[in-house]
């Protein structure tokens, strides 16, 4: 029996070093969404590192259901879960309106109730996302993210006095040259280890030059279990549950592309009872977490740039990777030393890792056929409208908040506007040709 890409296994050491780059790679973006509402919230600094350890070992689960699976619940693919961004400006208007975290909670709770029971109802658009589609959201998610690895090179702080200054960007310039070095000249070995390698250097070049802090690293409790319930029960509140509904339906509409991107990448099939499966662990998990005080959960699109660039394709491999999230969700004092790599560091990193992303995309839009069709517009379009809200954030404002939740991620964008498009100008062409050829 042929063993798909996904269900290769490793030797429990090489899994837990490739699955600690994945917690690398994503750490920065995890810890963030916790950090941004917390400080809304007014919390104190104790409060905030409850919540960042709380989003740790609540995405740890996460990935661990989703890379694993049960039945009914997982896609058994490698992909990262962590706290979405998706959610955070609505969930700080929630927090600075009077409602605090524990009507954030209840929003959440609600809302990825609702998205479980309509989970299975994305799970038949598959046939919606032909290679035109897919490999435009593929394009799009890695080209969203490059402003992150920008932020990240210039210092990851825009308040901070060396925000943006030459020493920034240039320990993110050598880490870039030390991914592309270990990849040129490495063995099979160092190849796939090139990320954590370069991350490595980097961070003790950094810390030779004192731009690298450690300080901080055994200050506070060594151990610390995720408590629950720690801000007060949830409070349900209708509006607030119908603003985060609208969030539920854009990380529904991203997990799906994030689906489709990472079984284009590792190349195996992904069904619509596959995608079912894992929107569904999305979901269960988001529902559960503000239990365990933190957030809605989603794929890490940048953990698909990893698994593309180093060709590690196995789900055990990211399952290592939840397990080490789940021992810093725990234990908060090997959080604090992930969390001393420079922003720099990971921003050298993150251009490879996204740039691949977007390669990624490029390689499946080589496979479309633009003779005598729609599919250069549909490309173009959909690609414009993902741009939109990364080179203009303020484009949509003024318009409605639904408008703005769903247009301003540039993923679901253009998501949305490949989908229609495909639909509108090549499926109703195949039906009116149909409807010709029968007339004759």
């Amino acid at each position: 029996m042929m063993v798909r890409p996904e269900d290769t296994r490793y030797p429990a050491g090489k899994s837990f070093a490739w699955g600690l780059q994945h917690v690398l790679t994503m750490y920065g973006g995890i810890i963030a969404p916790p950090l941004i509402i917390g400080s809304a919230a007014g919390l104190t600094a104790v409060q905030l590192g409850m919540l960042v350890t709380a989003a740790l070992f609540v995405s740890g689960c996460a990935t661990l259901l989703q890379a694993l699976g049960v039945p009914g619940f997982g896609a058994r693919l490698p992909l990262v879960q962590g706290v979405s961004f998706a959610g955070v400006a609505t969930m700080v208007t929630l927090v600075t309106n009077g409602g605090g975290l524990p009507m954030v909670f209840g929003a959440v709770i609600a809302s990825s109730l609702i998205g479980l029971l309509i989970a299975p109802l994305f799970a038949h658009i598959i046939r919606f996302f032909p290679p035109v589609v897919t490999g435009t959201v593929i394009t799009v998610i890695g080209l969203s993210l490059m402003p992150v690895a920008a932020r990240w090179a210039m210092g990851g702080n825009p308040h901070a006095p060396e925000w943006g200054s030459p020493g920034n960007i240039g320990l993110a310039a050598l880490t870039l040259c030390l991914v592309l070095l270990f990849n040129r000249l490495g063995n099979a070995a160092i190849k796939r280890l090139a990320v954590l390698a370069a991350m490595a250097f980097g961070t003790l070049f950094a810390f030779a030059n004192g731009n690298a802090d450690f300080s901080g690293v055994l200050h506070g409790k060594a151990v610390a279990l995720p408590g629950m319930l720690s801000f007060g029960p949830p409070v349900f509140d209708v509006a607030a549950i119908l603003s985060m509904t609208l969030i539920v339906l854009v990380l529904l509409t991203e997990t799906t592309a994030g689906l489709i991107a990472i079984g284009e990448i590792v190349g195996t099939e992904v069904d619509g009872k596959r995608i079912a499966s894992g929107l569904r662990a999305d979901m269960l998990t988001s529902a559960l977490s503000p239990l365990f005080n933190s957030f809605p959960q989603s794929a890490f699109a940048q953990n698909i740039g990893l698994v593309a660039i180093t060709g590690i394709k196995s789900r055990y491999v990211v399952a290592a990777g939840g397990v080490i999230l789940v021992v810093l969700g725990c234990l908060p004092v090997l959080g604090r030393l992930i969390a001393a790599v420079p922003a720099p560091v990971l921003g050298g990193a993150g251009v490879v890792l996204f740039g691949t992303v977007a390669a990624s995309g490029i390689r499946t839009l080589a496979k479309v056929d633009y003779k005598d069709n729609m599919n250069l517009v549909v490309v173009a379009t959909a690609i414009a409208f993902g741009m939109i809200p990364i080179v203009m954030p303020t484009f949509y404002d003024q318009f409605p908040g639904w408008v703005r939740t769903i247009f301003h991620s540039g993923i679901s964008a253009a998501c949305l506007v490949s989908v229609a498009l495909n639909v509108v100008f090549n499926s109703s062409g195949k039906i009116n040709a149909l409807a010709l050829k029968e007339t004759e």
